[in-house]
């Protein structure tokens, strides 16, 4: 039997344009998306996979900026308001402006969490301090090469969310959901944390199966591939990228 699940879609400001994204976003939407994860155009190779590098560079070739895409936001926040809108970003982009000053534009853009993958959750600047001031989350990234010790110490923070990458590695990359995979969930939620698992989330299959183990399943350079794999008209992305949020979220 297939369940209805709870899908967080991740997206990239300005990809490939403002106007595209926001018609992927109303796919992701009509599509069962129930959070979007925008992240500002700025590539780590050490996390990203080719996909989303991809559409970064092709967003910041054209001379986009943070603030671009916090208007970006600010739009999507305005257009869907019953849909949360999360930001992934890198701390360079958070650090750079101050991170007050970072929080304080993304809450008034109507963002309600920051997760930032390059800021440990124990050394964070004053990210969750920041956050909390503005009304948002900060939602740490907990990763399966983590030791023991420390995804308790996360475990234990009484973050509302954690963000699992299922696998080390880039995203993008085939991800195998297994017994391993579920012993690293159990950890990281043993102190009532709400679960997003993502990293490599492409199938059916998968999202089935992490189903009733997660709070939501993030899926990302699939939806980046179904639009450069689908060029040439925007109605042809819009139904590829609502046909695979479908599958995702068991519409």
């Amino acid at each position: 039997m297939i369940q209805k699940i709870k899908l967080m879609a991740h997206l990239v400001a300005g990809y490939p344009t403002d106007k595209a994204a926001m018609a992927i976003a109303q796919a992701l939407v009509n599509g069962g998306a129930s959070i979007l994860e925008v992240q500002l155009p700025f590539s780590d190779p050490s996390a990203d996979g080719p996909a989303i590098q991809k559409a970064c560079a092709e967003v910041l070739s054209r001379g986009y900026r943070t603030g671009d895409g916090i208007a970006f936001i600010r739009k999507l926040t305005a257009t869907f308001p019953q849909i949360p809108v999360l930001v992934m970003s890198y701390a360079s982009l958070v650090y750079t402006p101050g991170i007050k000053l970072f929080c304080k534009t993304a809450a008034e853009a109507g963002v309600k969490g920051l997760i930032i993958p390059d800021l440990p959750f124990d050394h964070d600047e004053g990210l969750t301090a920041s956050c909390r001031a503005y009304g948002m989350e900060n939602i740490p990234v907990a990763a399966p090469s983590m030791t023991q010790p420390r995804l308790s110490k996360l475990a234990g923070c009484a973050f509302p969310h954690i963000y699992a990458a299922l696998r080390t590695g880039i995203t993008g990359s085939t991800t195998v959901i297994d017994i391993n995979t579920i012993n690293f969930l159990e950890k990281i939620s043993a102190g009532g944390a709400g679960i997003y698992g993502g990293f490599g989330i492409t199938s059916r299959e998968q999202a089935q199966t992490l189903a009733g183990k997660v709070e939501a399943v993030v899926a990302g350079s699939v939806f980046v591939r179904c639009i450069t794999e689908n060029t040439g008209s925007m109605e042809k992305i819009s139904s590829a990228v609502e046909q695979k949020a479908r599958e995702l979220s068991g519409l």
